[in-house]
């Protein structure tokens, strides 16, 4: 897959992101990548958790998502399965955003699956 078409699949699949939280994404950019520094991930959130913020304080730099392509296309085994792992990707680091941490996402996609395979019947 091209950078190009990569982002494109990024961009789309943004639309995980609930309205409800995406109304209160603020001074978050989303950024990809070809592969990552550090081996074995598949995005990352660099920032302050909104959580961590306080409205007194002044502007500051965007913080950072980013998504890496290299390390999802050896990941998925199909077009479907790809965009299912940068979906899941995004709202993993969007909830990082949020202000929880790796034990609090786990937990948090665990429920989310299990609603999905409901909804699905599964």
């Amino acid at each position: 897959m091209t950078p190009a078409e990569f982002d494109q699949l990024v961009e789309e699949a943004m639309d995980i992101i609930p309205p409800r939280f995406r109304r209160r994404l603020r001074n978050v950019v989303f950024v990809v990548e070809a592969e990552p520094r550090q081996a074995g991930l598949l995005g990352l959130y660099e920032g302050r958790p909104r959580t961590e913020r306080s409205l007194a304080e002044p502007f500051s730099t965007p913080d950072r998502i980013t998504i890496y392509q290299g390390p999802h296309e050896r990941a998925a085994r199909s077009k479907a399965e790809l965009r299912t792992l940068v979906e899941e990707t995004i709202w993993h680091e969007v909830a990082h955003y949020f202000g929880l941490n790796e034990r609090e996402v786990l937990m948090a996609e665990s429920r989310r699956r299990r609603r999905i395979d409901r909804l699905r019947g599964l």
